[in-house]
């Protein structure tokens, strides 16, 4: 049995803030400006240095769930968001069609202005530490930690776009970590690439250039993973490369694949400046992401549960607060990955399932309320879904899609006792959201 140690402490206490949204990310950048925008005095944190998480953090360089083709699916906020990045870019790397790159210090300050302009406040390089509960499912405090050491926040609404359903986890919520095996998708660590031939690479036709490898030159790269966009005059975004076992949930997971990712990507640089020539051989490596790129986390066990059957039936429901577009896209654990190496399991068995231009199914309020907790809303890819589907709800669109909602369903839920999610109108709700811009039917 593991050795625990019981810490007691004087710390200070901090009532200021009606609404409290835990996790900087698409889904709590949109959540905190909803909220403060609704009127509800709103804190975000954030556990790094800025906001954005994997757009800017992450070297994500370009925008997934916005569009497959018809219409944008993610309005309000996300059409705010992606208009204003994309408007401050260097032209060259804009896209069009559903090619959106993305410029991660421009993002950075278009998250910035966003969630200060709405009157939220952010508090940055603070990570949620522990949670208290009043024993009934009701949030009481959390208990952060930062340069000015141990803090509690109270608040009446809390929103926990931690990604991994921390604040969730931690009030004793229950949540779904994995598969059946508790495998989980594989990971990534983005990086940029500076001093490419601009001309050159838009004459290449596939970046899956870098495996196999017949010769062992570069046994770190397991396979083909290689998709890039444009992201500045001389700058390519790489999604590349797969860590195969990350649990983003466990701080060893996270550290050894940190440091395999730099080295892994490193030597995807090297394949591709010897395979690509001229698009890259005078490119340089810039920059690695500060954080790693995670796929798969906790999933909390909402009020619903979204399923693949609701996705393929593009399902509409009567407290619809989003809507997804986006294809099934998961990454294969180790076990997967293994059965198909042995002939057991045939690639693609995943599903990547796609929509037709314009075909989209709802996301209901009710999957982003936990079970047992009162007065905590959760959005981004920990809602409440099955595995397969949460493999698309996960991206960033889809994300901006639902923090929105849970910011505007946390200023409504600060007028009701104990702060009750789960008592929202949604009538109501789905009248405001409307009434900002989003899309839902």
């Amino acid at each position: 049995m593991r050795e625990t140690y019981r810490l007691t402490a004087e710390i200070p206490l901090n009532e200021e803030y009606e609404v409290i949204v835990v996790g900087g990310g698409p889904a709590g950048c949109a959540a905190a400006t909803a909220a403060a925008r609704d009127g509800a005095k709103t804190l975000l944190i954030e556990a790094t240095a800025s906001l954005g998480g994997m757009g800017t953090n992450g070297l994500i360089p370009f925008w997934c769930g916005f569009t497959n083709g018809g219409p944008l699916c993610s309005t309000g906020i996300g059409r705010q968001v992606l208009e204003t990045c994309r408007s401050r870019m260097w032209s060259g790397a804009r896209g069009d069609g559903n090619n959106y790159a993305i410029d991660a210090e421009v993002l950075k300050r278009v998250y910035d202005d966003l969630v200060t302009e709405a009157g939220a406040e952010v508090l940055f390089c603070t990570v949620l530490s522990a949670v208290r509960t009043d024993g009934n499912g009701r949030v009481t405090e959390i208990i952060v930690s930062n340069k000015a050491g141990l803090t509690a926040y109270r608040a009446k609404v809390f929103v926990d776009t931690t990604g991994d359903a921390d604040l969730v986890a931690w009030a004793g919520g229950d949540f779904v970590l994995g598969d059946e095996l508790g495998e989980m998708q594989a990971g990534t660590l983005c990086f940029t690439l500076t001093g490419a031939d601009m001309d050159a690479y838009r004459r290449v036709k596939t970046h899956r250039v870098i495996y196999p490898n017949p010769e062992g030159e570069y046994p770190l790269i397991p396979d083909d993973h290689c998709v890039t966009a444009a992201v500045g005059d001389g700058a390519v975004g790489f999604n590349a490369g797969h860590l195969i076992e990350v649990n983003g949930t466990d701080p060893k997971s996270i550290s050894r694949n940190l440091l395999l990712g730099r080295r892994l990507d490193e030597e995807i640089v090297a394949c591709i400046k010897e395979r690509l020539p001229e698009t890259y051989g005078n490119a340089y490596l810039a920059k690695t992401a500060s954080v790693l790129g995670v796929r798969e986390g906790r999933r909390i066990v909402g009020d619903y549960t979204l399923t693949k059957e609701d996705y393929l039936a593009r399902r509409t429901f009567p407290d619809e607060i989003a809507r997804n577009n986006y294809n099934f896209d998961s990454h294969e654990t180790k076990t997967e990955r293994k059965l198909m190496a042995e002939g057991k399991l045939k690639p693609g068995s995943n599903e990547q399932f796609v929509y037709a231009p314009g075909e989209s199914h709802g996301i209901p309020y009710r999957a982003l309320l936990p079970q047992k907790l009162v007065n905590v809303i959760v959005a981004g890819r920990s809602i409440s879904a099955e595995r397969k589907v949460m493999g698309s709800i996960r991206v960033m669109g889809t994300c901006l899609s639902t923090g929105e909602a849970a910011g505007v369903a946390a200023a409504q839920a600060v007028s009701l006792p104990d702060g009750n999610v789960h008592r929202v109108d949604t009538d109501r709700l789905r009248a405001r959201l409307k009434e900002v811009g989003a899309y839902i039917l």
